[in-house]
């Protein structure tokens, strides 16, 4: 099979194509022929050599979620069968023909999504709906401040909390990245600068934030959360270490979390699965949930796919398709 590897951690030019020996699946785990494969920051951080796969994961091929046709199944699966349509969120090796994942990992191809768009989803999906709606606690009629709206989880977090009754909030830096954010739903737009966010959306605005950027914007998120609300992080691309006012996450009574999916048990995954499939699936399916992919590359251009991520300078998904 094709593949996407790197020999040492580099700059995007190290990715390149090489043969590989088709993976054989274990006996709770199916093996999929790729038809697509979505592109995610933590690739990146990968090929970087700053998150390396789990062990026992392959470690030079970057990719964590795919779409495609079942080939083949383990011996103890009982769920799914070959010829089956899947997405599938796997810790590693996406970016390849042909990958193995876990059974409770995959879900169907939602209805109105074609198989190959369908790349664009497990990442993004399992991330949002653990962090906003799980972990965030996210109600109908609250208000919800999405850090990153135009790129892929924002773009989901958008939609899912728009359609299930949320009102949500973005920033962007641009015009064009303002008017995809108003096209998926979102409530307003609001100024890129830290300090001016107390300004808008204003102080005790919001009942959940889900921050991608830490740094400065600590201090910004807990003036702009309402007493009780809920601080949620999913990474921290400006900064690991901000200063935190102690006093005013006590006096509003605030909650602070947050969490990473790739090393998470397989058993925790699958559960978060299920409760996607059955409370996730019909916002999915809304005829007004829309298509996330924006960019499609060839496997064989995925160090381009890398550099676009790496600008910031792109909306919703990107995908490789095979």
């Amino acid at each position: 099979m094709r593949a996407i590897t790197f020999n040492s951690p580099g700059d995007a030019s190290v990715l390149h194509l090489e043969e590989r020996v088709i993976p054989s699946p274990g006996s709770h785990e199916v093996l999929i022929r790729v038809i697509a494969a979505g592109v995610n920051r933590p690739d990146i951080f990968q090929r970087k050599g700053r998150y390396p796969a789990p062990s026992g994961i392959v470690q030079d091929i970057p990719g964590l979620e795919v779409s495609g046709v079942i080939e083949s199944t383990g011996v103890s699966v009982s769920r799914w069968q070959s010829g089956q349509e899947v997405c599938a969120l796997v810790a590693g090796g996406g970016y390849a023909e042909y990958v193995t994942a876990h059974e409770g990992c995959c879900l169907p191809v939602p209805k109105g999504i074609s198989t190959r768009d369908a790349a664009a989803l497990p990442e993004a999906l399992f991330t949002v709906w653990h962090n906003v709606f799980q972990r965030g606690g996210l109600k109908a009629g609250q208000n919800i401040f999405i850090y990153g709206g135009s790129g892929g989880i924002g773009s989901m977090a958008i939609q899912l909390s728009r359609l299930s009754g949320a009102i949500p909030f973005t920033m962007t830096g641009s015009v064009e990245k303002a008017a995809f954010c108003s096209s998926l739903g979102v409530e307003k737009v609001c100024n890129s600068n830290h300090v001016k966010l107390i300004e808008d959306p204003g102080e005790n605005s919001m009942d959940v934030i889900l921050d991608c950027l830490g740094g400065d914007y600590i201090e910004s998120n807990l003036t702009i959360l309402k007493p009780d609300g809920r601080l949620v992080f999913i990474n921290a691309m400006d900064g690991r270490r901000p200063e935190l006012d102690i006093m005013k996450v006590m006096q509003k009574r605030l909650f602070i979390t947050g969490s990473t999916l790739r090393s998470r048990s397989y058993e925790f995954k699958s559960t978060l699965a299920k409760d996607i499939l059955d409370h996730a699936y019909p916002l999915l399916e809304d005829s007004r949930f829309k298509n996330m992919v924006h960019h499609v590359f060839p496997l064989e251009e995925a160090s381009e796919a890398h550099r676009l991520m790496e600008s910031r300078d792109f909306f919703g998904k990107i995908i490789l398709k095979m």
